[in-house]
């Protein structure tokens, strides 16, 4: 009998530099483990589109897109032909506004199955998602099994929960490994033992956080609006670590920080604020969670730019 042919799994995830996009990715990944091989690519909101227009897995292949969507119309169009050429297509996602757009019909594509919910992270949608799959298959994948504490760290910072010791940590592992730690996480044994390289960027964080820190307090400005407080101010990396030291401080505050390292927005709040951070996010081109959004605001380089312009050509003339 001739050897089964393995499928073409194509994952796209958002990251490389977000740990709930990347553990979730490493979740379809080990679940393939065997079936079919894998092809992951990471994407920002503003790079989605792009890339999964540029995809297209065979009759046979699998399409799973996990923790960001998509905007632009002629996105669902390719989809759906991929899905109608015979591609199956999965779509797990846990931002708010993702989940409004579709209630809202405003994406049309046959999926094969998708998972949309805000009770958990994304990584926590596909792994349990997955983990009931193979239990219908009567498949065992000690593998992807061994991913559970993974996973419940990827939950518990991406909700900003932070009751699992080391959850911060190894998301600030991530954004500063980027594609490097998904290539570690999937080995990464059941104790999410750190391997030598994610060791030495968790011992290069905490001296990036407080450089960053430096950096935001020298920055901050505040404004009153209505009865929230602003505060907007530049970081370079670790905006998270940056506004989790000032909620402490500040109660009722939207943090706005441009990050440096990103080139993109980050918006947090205090634990008292009830402001929808995903609709400020979404106004502004971006997405996110109620506590924890982004925006690329590609805007605010062209005004830093004209604003040293302007300095620099004070002293020029």
């Amino acid at each position: 009998m001739p050897p089964r042919v393995k499928t073409l799994a194509h994952v796209v995830s958002h990251g490389p530099h977000c740990l709930d996009g990347v553990a979730a990715a490493v979740a379809v990944a080990r679940y393939q483990a065997g079936r079919a091989d894998v092809d992951t690519r990471f994407a920002g909101n503003s790079e989605v589109d792009a890339v999964l227009r540029s995809l297209a897995p065979g009759p046979d292949g699998e399409l799973w897109i996990t923790d960001i969507s998509w905007r632009e119309p002629e996105t669902d169009a390719h989809l759906t032909r991929l899905a109608r050429a015979g591609a199956r297509i999965y779509w797990i996602d846990h931002h708010r506004t993702a989940l409004e757009r579709f209630r809202a019909g405003q994406v049309n594509v046959p999926f094969a199955d998708f998972v949309l919910s805000e009770d958990y992270a994304a990584s926590r949608l596909v792994y349990d998602y997955l983990a009931r799959r193979l239990e219908a298959e009567g498949r065992r994948e000690p593998g992807f099994v061994a991913l559970r504490r993974l996973i419940e760290m990827a939950d518990d910072n991406d909700r900003w929960l932070h009751r699992i010791p080391g959850s911060r940590e190894l998301a600030s592992v991530v954004r500063i490994l980027g594609a490097e730690t998904y290539e570690d996480l999937l080995t990464i044994d059941a104790d999410v033992t750190y391997t030598p390289r994610m060791a030495a960027a968790r011992d290069r964080v905490a001296a990036e956080i407080a450089h960053s820190l430096a950096v935001a307090r020298a920055s901050r400005v505040e404004r009153r609006i209505g009865n929230v407080t602003l505060v907007a101010a530049v970081c370079d990396g670790h905006p998270s670590e940056v506004a989790d030291a000032w909620r402490k401080e500040r109660p009722n505050a939207v943090f706005a920080l441009y990050d440096a390292k990103s080139l993109a927005v980050s918006f947090r709040r205090s634990t008292d604020c009830e402001i929808d951070l995903s609709r400020l996010a979404s106004a502004l081109g971006g997405g996110g969670h109620a506590a924890a959004s982004g925006a690329q605001m590609p805007e605010l380089r062209t005004a830093l730019a004209e604003a040293l312009a302007a300095r620099v050509g004070e002293r020029l003339s």
